[in-house]
């Protein structure tokens, strides 16, 4: 039997409670600790932790984006809407729309000013702008647990971080649709059933994830002992994960479903949130050291001008899209302020898009996209958190100083 994956579990643990001491004295939110402590023992210093266990270590990061999904989900109340209506999806329908434009738009004006506006880098600028759209829900969430963030914008944050993702697959799937449209060289299937393909991915991970979390509320009635609580949730998310995974579905969004069925049917979720807290740490600190272990720093030095530009108006996007939306929805001055400097992270399905980017276009493009996404996502890992805390301090809803 080979234990060598537990000694990594190991020194990733370690790494991470030392990084995360630190982060505090330093005043840092604890993901940006965990991150950078990752990139100490990773191989690109201290190669504590080798390129070649990160394969055996997958199943962590999955695992961690279940639960950290399923925690969001929570935060997703029935009542919460009834009060605002559907201003958040309003809210996170314009961020992330208007991220994909301003960075279109900036590829495009780009190619033009270089005199290489033709089919090929029109078809490149609107996958990659696609991208754009998704936003990381990971460091949010950290961010908001670990200072007990509670307020207007705490809410709408969250609300706007759980549907966010399901905006940008709908979002990349027209874009691929017209992608495919306009090459010359591929007969592809009907531009309506390529626009339907994300809404059925979508469909498919809310009907598993709110199946399961029936079974789950009822199965929190059945069992009341607190170790079969934590049971019955640590095997819903493994089987959430699993099932839309396995059917083509998102494990993110679904998870969220499991956690906002839970969340809303059952009288007893908060009590047993209050137990699954005592476990996941541990999981998070391993998914965010790993996160950091991963950064190879080889991998900047090849954004180049398109990765600067992509970054610079993704951010810009976001702020003016989030500020627009809250603008026509009503919201609070301090979201219409805020909101758009808390959803800079980008990371988990953002790279997952990447990848498909690599079947639609040629390779060396292909590459190129998932080498810019690759890095911008450690830079926003980085200054994500900080940025997130900051937007939230300013706003007044840090409960926790640090």
């Amino acid at each position: 039997m080979n234990l060598t994956v537990l000694f990594y579990l190991g020194i990733i643990i370690a790494a991470g409670l030392l990084s995360g001491k630190l982060a505090k004295y330093l005043h840092l939110p604890n993901a940006t600790g965990y991150l950078i402590g990752g990139l100490l023992i990773g191989p690109s210093v201290l190669n504590l932790v080798k390129e070649d266990v990160f394969p055996s270590l997958d199943l962590i990061s999955v695992v961690a984006l279940g639960f950290i999904a399923f925690s969001i989900g929570n935060e997703m109340k029935f009542s919460y809407f009834k009060r605002v209506g559907t201003k958040p999806i309003v809210v996170a329908f314009f961020e992330a729309t208007m991220a994909v434009l301003f960075v279109f738009a900036a590829f495009l004006i780009y190619f033009a000013i270089i005199g290489k506006l033709n089919n090929e880098n029109l078809r490149f600028s609107l996958v990659l702008a696609a991208i754009a759209a998704a936003t990381a829900p990971a460091a949010t969430l950290l961010v908001v647990k670990q200072y007990k963030a509670k307020g207007k914008l705490t809410e709408m944050l969250m609300s706007v971080v759980a549907i966010d993702d399901s905006v940008a697959v709908i979002l990349f799937g027209i874009a691929i649709a017209i992608t495919n449209a306009i090459n010359p060289d591929i007969v592809h299937a009907s531009i309506f059933m390529q626009i339907m393909h994300p809404i059925f991915e979508i469909l498919i991970s809310i009907g598993i994830g709110g199946g399961l979390g029936i079974l789950l509320v009822l199965g929190t009635k059945w069992f009341t002992g607190r170790g079969n609580r934590i049971s019955l949730v640590v095997m819903s998310v493994f089987l959430t994960v699993f099932l839309t995974d396995k059917f083509g579905g998102s494990t993110i969004l679904g998870a969220m479903t499991l956690g906002t069925v839970f969340a809303n049917f059952s009288p007893k979720y908060e009590e047993v949130n209050g137990l699954v807290y005592f476990v996941t740490p541990p999981i998070y600190i391993t998914f965010f050291v790993l996160s950091g272990a991963e950064i190879n720093f080889t991998v900047l030095t090849t954004v180049g001008v398109i990765g600067i530009i992509y970054m610079i108006f993704r951010m810009l996007g976001k702020i003016v899209g989030a500020s627009t939306g809250s603008i026509l929805t009503k919201q609070d001055s301090i979201i219409t302020k805020y909101l758009g400097l808390s959803l800079i992270p980008q990371a988990g399905v953002a790279i997952g898009l990447s990848l498909v980017a690599t079947q639609i276009l040629s390779a060396e493009m292909g590459s190129q996209i998932k080498s810019i996404i690759l890095a911008s996502s450690v830079i926003y890992g980085l200054i994500g958190p900080v940025v997130t805390k900051y937007s939230l301090q300013k706003a007044g809803e840090l409960t926790v100083k640090g």
